[in-house]
């Protein structure tokens, strides 16, 4: 506002570039509690078996996976912080793989994360049911129809909570990553007080680490695999890196942070678990933590299933954060329905883009068997981050003057590479199964949709009606708007105009 020569106050033009878009809001502690909270899920407190079991109870070797498997993680995540810090766009993967590649390995990610990725959070969903509720039961089995409706519930509570504030989301992830920290440091600084007061055969596991059998190069793999697997969701804060504030400093930092503390713990928890069980006893174990508390802390013992219900609860709420992200990111690219890129007019949150990752992981809840396909997906996620450090290293020769605030050591991209490789073509080779065909099959099927929507821009009309419904009723609108001459009022989108490449958007 300002005024004029005749006293009158007038408005100032708004610039055209000046519209509805993402907040930075998440500071270098909420980055560090997300990348830790979908670090941390029920695997460290429930099975942390399979590393120690292909292992051949090797106590050592599985405590040297354990440690390998981190500093795997952490060179990729700063692979993913130099991308982060150069392209802080949201979407992870997908952005980068689409400056990179192209858009049809992008489409292919996309494609494949919308059937994976939700049903990942049905199953975290549904995990969180069974603990929460089991306490109620005692060792009956607890009904099917009672898991299902609490795992909807929770999905929709945490799908509304981030699609209504971000500020709200990392407040309640900051919460739950503190109380699953608190959970592993009781277990970790137990441990470490029974090893130093402990007896003689406890304290012989660890003088004879490596006394026990040797496993094999195929065993050593699949000891990998597991470790790996529970270093899963390191990759998350490259998701969120538009709302990152400062994210040339936070992302390289956080990850520096994060990762390295998550080792640690591991490494402690699992000493902890052997100080008290013998390795055949974790192996045979359903839950180790609730046995290790059953030995240690039977008073309180409920501590530690409660605290696996917060554990699931916190990754899932994260889960389902960067899910919307990447969502939101595949619209804006026109892979997925215009209205999915909108943000809410209130509170420029990306609603539509949580609403619609929030409904397909619903629909994998009701049907449970479809969650048990998705095991055979578990390649894809090391195929796109075999892409991803791949197109790190395509953007260093293709644009060298990118502006890079971080840069990871090359060769580091390199190992992260023939890492991937090997991780996608170890299961395939070593126990090949016809469902591996099927889910690659899949993936490629998803060029079926690519050509005629994206490629070729087919666009029917009465899309664009009901996206100018369903954008009234929701109160959204696109990224970058322009006011309304007539109203002075935000102006929605028409679907059926073309965007800043003079295409349809599908």
């Amino acid at each position: 506002m300002r005024k004029g020569r005749n006293g009158h106050v007038k408005e100032e033009k708004r610039n055209e570039n000046d519209g509805m878009q993402l907040k930075k809001t998440i500071g270098y502690f909420n980055g560090v509690s997300f990348i830790i909270g979908s670090i941390v899920g029920a695997g460290i407190f429930v099975s942390p078996t399979g590393v120690l079991q292909y292992s051949l109870l090797n106590v050592g070797v599985a405590l040297c996976i354990w440690t390998a498997s981190g500093v795997i993680s952490l060179m990729g995540s700063l692979c993913y912080a130099e991308l982060g810090t150069a392209l802080p766009f949201s979407g992870g993967e997908y952005s980068h793989i689409k400056r990179a590649l192209g858009s049809p390995p992008a489409f292919i990610f996309i494609w494949t994360a919308m059937f994976t990725k939700p049903a990942s959070n049905a199953a975290r969903a549904l995990l969180f049911a069974e603990y929460a509720t089991q306490p109620f039961y005692g060792a009956c089995p607890v009904p099917e129809l009672l898991k299902k409706c609490l795992a909807l519930a929770v999905l929709w509570c945490l799908g509304i909570l981030n699609g209504r504030s971000v500020k709200m989301a990392a407040c309640v992830q900051t919460v739950f990553t503190l109380l699953k920290m608190v959970a592993l440091s009781v277990i970790a600084i137990g441990g470490i007080v029974l090893l130093v007061r402990g007896r003689k055969e406890n304290l012989a596991r660890f003088e004879n680490a490596f006394s026990s059998e040797v496993p094999d190069v195929s065993q050593i793999a699949e000891a990998f695999f597991q470790g790996l697997y529970a270093y899963g969701g390191w990759w998350s804060l490259n998701y969120m890196a538009e709302e990152i504030k400062n994210p040339s400093r936070n992302i390289p930092l956080t990850v520096m942070t994060a990762l390295p503390a998550v080792t640690v713990f591991y490494l402690m928890v699992n000493i902890s678990y052997l100080t008290v069980l013998t390795p055949k006893e974790i192996v045979s174990s359903v839950a180790v933590a609730v046995t290790w508390a059953d030995r240690v802390i039977p008073a309180v013992a409920w501590i530690i299933p409660l605290s696996v219900a917060v554990s699931i609860f916190g990754a899932l709420n994260s889960s389902m954060f960067t899910l919307g992200r990447l969502s939101y990111a595949g619209s804006q690219s026109g892979h997925l329905p215009v209205l999915i890129s909108m943000l809410n007019v209130h509170c420029c949150t990306p609603a539509p883009a949580m609403i619609f990752s929030t409904i397909i992981a619903s629909i994998f809840i009701i049907p449970s068997d479809l969650i048990a396909l998705t095991n055979y997906f578990g390649f894809s996620v090391w195929l796109m981050i075999g892409l991803t450090c791949a197109s790190l290293i395509v953007l260093r020769y293709r644009e060298p003057n990118l502006h890079r605030p971080y840069k990871v050591f090359l060769p580091v991209a390199f190992v992260m590479v023939a890492i991937s490789l090997f991780l996608v073509l170890a299961p395939i080779i070593w126990s090949p199964k016809v469902q591996y065909i099927y889910a690659f099959i899949f993936m490629l099927g998803g060029l079926l949709i690519y050509l005629p929507f994206v490629h070729f821009k087919l666009y029917f009309g009465f899309v664009g009606k009901i996206t100018c419904y369903l954008q009234l009723l929701l109160e959204v609108s696109p990224k970058i708007f322009k006011p309304c001459a007539a109203t002075s009022q935000r102006k929605f989108f028409d679907p059926g105009s073309r965007n800043h490449e003079g295409k349809h958007r599908f």
